[in-house]
């Protein structure tokens, strides 16, 4: 499979995701979709961009913008992240890592020294036709919500 480019079409995949969803990439044609990717549920970085998504999910509903967030969790630790921070969105799990793959953001990380393979923080809008629009890659939880929310403004 190849990966996504910015001003392509967004090959179809699926995944499981919380709700007991079945997420299909085809399943939001004719709606935006953004799809963000962390490192791990219940982990600061990760709390606090899941709780700025949330704190300005309106502002995407209003766009009608659905938003998914991905990490290689399992559904029943999504479940839990998601219940205890009050996400208004799912969140699917890719623990065989074909979506990461699909996005490229599988990369080489260090954490106190040793070196692993891991997510890196990244967003991607896909626009109603299922063409990638933006992406953020190496993303600061610190200003990243108001990039987005600056860019859908902009773009949708």
């Amino acid at each position: 499979m190849s990966q996504v480019e910015t001003g392509k079409k967004v090959p179809d995949f699926s995944g499981q995701a919380t709700s007991d969803i079945n997420f299909k990439l085809s399943d939001y044609k004719g709606s935006p979709l953004l799809i963000y990717f962390y490192p791990r549920d219940n982990t600061p970085g990760c709390i606090q961009e899941g709780k700025d998504f949330r704190d300005h999910y309106s502002v995407f509903e209003k766009k009608g913008i659905a938003i998914f967030g991905l990490s290689r969790d399992s559904i029943k630790v999504h479940e839990n992240f998601k219940a205890k921070h009050e996400f208004p969105f799912d969140l699917i799990a890719d623990k065989e890592e074909t979506i990461c793959q699909l996005f490229d953001v599988i990369k080489e990380k260090k954490l106190y020294g040793k070196v692993h393979m891991g997510i890196e923080r990244s967003t991607f809008l896909i626009d109603s036709k299922g063409t990638l629009v933006k992406e953020w890659r190496k993303v600061k939880v610190k200003e990243h919500i108001s990039q987005v929310l600056e860019a859908i403004e902009a773009d949708l």
